[in-house]
């Protein structure tokens, strides 16, 4: 079994590691792609920030920055949501987020740990992509902070109308234009 070692390399510290990068190209790709008032977005951020959480304690990058796992998670959820659409409906934004997430983690560039089990069964000793950038991620923290920004204001989140849709149903509405 491996050993748990969180170390400073493997979590990320100060400027090193990538929170609103995650976030906002997630939420930003997903409303352009969908376009879907019912999709869950807090079930979206999960699973975009998950590969992370759950892989650093293990010291870099192991199965949850691979593909197959994102993708029998996606079949998980499907499987499991039989006949339950409204569940089906919410629960597949884990999915998504996960594979978003080596996406913009760049994952794909290490083809043993982008492929793991298939590529192999031996984990290579490399950081966590969203740590191992140094300071290029504060560029990728500002991209993450604008979309956030744009999503802000495209779905009126100054509203407390608005912001409590999206905490309580995960849903973003586009705020109505308003003429002056």
């Amino acid at each position: 079994m491996p050993q748990l070692r969180a170390t400073a390399r493997s979590i990320g510290s100060g400027c090193r590691s990538v929170f609103f990068w995650f976030l906002g190209t997630a939420i930003a790709s997903v409303w352009f792609v969908f376009r879907d008032p019912a999709f869950d977005y807090r079930w979206l951020c999960v699973g975009v920030l998950l590969a992370d959480v759950l892989d650093a304690p293990f010291g870099g990058a192991r199965a949850f920055h691979s593909m197959p796992v994102s993708v029998a998670a996606l079949v998980a959820v499907v499987v499991a949501s039989a006949g339950r659409k409204r569940w089906r409906k919410r629960a597949l934004a884990v999915p998504i987020g996960m594979m978003l997430h080596l996406v913009f983690d760049g994952a794909f560039a290490t083809t043993t740990m982008f492929w793991w089990p298939l590529a192999g069964l031996h984990f290579a000793d490399k950081p966590l992509p969203s740590v191992s950038r140094g300071w290029f991620n504060v560029v990728l923290e500002l991209i993450g902070l604008v979309a956030l920004a744009w999503v802000w204001r495209t779905f009126g989140l100054r509203s407390k109308a608005q912001r409590d849709l999206l905490l309580r149903q995960g849903r973003l509405e586009l705020a109505a234009v308003r003429r002056r």
